[in-house]
């Protein structure tokens, strides 16, 4: 395994006034809790922490649209040679916004599936808001954005013709806003976007959860990509995000799912994302994650 640390914040709107979100520091403070001596990757890259800005850019309706651009054509460049030279890319973000970098990166070998982890649905686009009434947070609008929603400064990356994944190969897991106005786009459920929301999640288990990731899966093949955000974990374990919420899904089923997942040959990488440590004083959630990591990456014999 080739770990990636992608320390932005690029993504995210501030929280209040002067607020500069604190997630860029979640690789160097999950390294400096152990988290590569629990994983021992083989070899990892770390990029440089951009500098975040609150308000739009000029051409752009989004936060840091042409820095998020920049930035994940970097990660993808990234992505792309660690496929090269064989190994599982795992990059620690950082927001949302790695997705994009990632799913570019992975494309250069071909189509791929996503299973999308997330307390939300990040499926905000110019469809279901008016992006003139203020700048878009891109970790909101991740998966809108892989889907080919949204500018073409973040819908269209070189060499990839249409969108990073089409909605028939995602797979939403763990959306809880579906009445907050916020978070929650009812527009996904019209897509061919597959989801299970939290509360199907917990009236389904984990093997059932896996049963229709797979059947989702076998329909086409391709190779695919995990994207994790923390904020799919309840609130009460994991307040270390910009937007903590309840029911979450159980950490221990998530170790299962995502254990199941990477041990199949066709899973080409996963990204982790949105662990804020300035809401971590006791370092509890790094702990979390690494421990939910370290369990899910433990060397078989």
């Amino acid at each position: 395994m080739h770990l990636i640390l992608a320390p932005t914040n690029l993504g995210l709107r501030p929280l209040r006034a002067g607020h500069i979100p604190g997630c860029w520091r979640a690789p160097q403070v999950l390294m400096d809790s152990g988290l590569a001596d629990r994983l021992q990757p083989e070899s990892i890259t770390r990029l440089e922490v951009p500098s975040y800005s609150p308000d739009a850019e000029p051409d752009t309706h989004l936060r840091n649209g042409h820095a998020i651009r920049e930035y994940n054509l970097e990660l993808a460049d990234i992505v792309a040679a660690v496929h090269a030279s064989g190994a599982f890319p795992l990059a620690i973000g950082g927001d949302c916004s790695i997705l994009l970098g990632a799913l570019a990166g992975a494309r250069r070998q071909g189509l791929v599936s996503l299973i999308h982890i997330d307390g939300h649905s990040d499926f905000r686009h110019p469809g279901n808001y008016d992006p003139s009434t203020m700048p878009g947070a891109v970790a909101g609008m991740d998966l809108a954005l892989a889907t080919g929603r949204g500018e073409k400064l973040l819908t269209e990356w070189p060499g990839i013709n249409g969108p990073l994944v089409p909605d028939n190969e995602v797979f939403q897991l763990g959306e809880r806003e579906s009445h907050d106005a916020d978070f929650a786009w009812p527009d996904v459920l019209q897509s061919g976007i597959h989801q299970i929301d939290v509360f199907t999640a917990h009236s389904l288990g984990p093997e059932n959860i896996l049963q229709h990731i797979h059947q989702m899966l076998g329909q086409s093949r391709y190779r695919f990509w995990i994207h994790f955000d923390v904020d799919v974990i309840d609130q009460s374990l994991m307040p270390a995000v910009d937007s903590p919420g309840s029911p979450g899904i159980d950490p221990q089923w998530l170790e299962h799912i995502c254990t199941r997942l990477v041990s199949d040959p066709l899973c080409c990488g996963m990204t982790v994302t949105v662990y804020d440590p300035e809401l971590d004083p006791d370092l509890s959630c790094a702990k979390l994650i690494i421990e939910l990591l370290g369990a899910v990456f433990r060397p078989t014999s």
